[in-house]
């Protein structure tokens, strides 16, 4: 199996709903979106996939992130934007352009901060 990935920052705020105590509350984090894909073949140039399309993907995802609340962004506004929500949005958005291109799986990380992280997992 071979894998590529990118990483790609962003700042954003949220609040969350439910029992989180202070998160309750508007908060911000420098998040990390991480993205790695997987495949069982490379194609005839040697890769597995054009990484500069793939980066480019994860930066279209960013823009649309950076600098807003999650609660408004649309896919967003009505769930609960836990990383773990946050996460199923970008690898929603990043499967849709991935899939036919002979990959095998998608992962996406979310890092809230460099110690903690949810994650999607899954095949394409």
């Amino acid at each position: 199996m071979y894998e590529i990935g990118v990483n790609a920052r962003f700042e954003a705020a949220h609040k969350l709903s439910g029992d989180f105590g202070l998160a309750n509350r508007m908060h911000g984090h420098t998040y990390l979106l991480e993205v790695v894909v997987r495949g069982e073949r490379l194609r005839n140039d040697g890769t597995l996939y054009d990484i500069r399309h793939l980066y480019s993907n994860v930066k279209h995802i960013v823009r649309d992130l950076h600098f807003r609340d999650l609660g408004e962004v649309p896919g967003l506004t009505e769930i609960n934007t836990t990383a773990e929500n946050v996460a199923e949005y970008c690898w929603e958005r990043l499967a849709s352009a991935l899939r036919g291109q002979g990959l095998h799986s998608l992962v996406v990380r979310i890092w809230e901060n460099p110690q903690v992280y949810a994650a999607r997992d899954d095949l394409l």
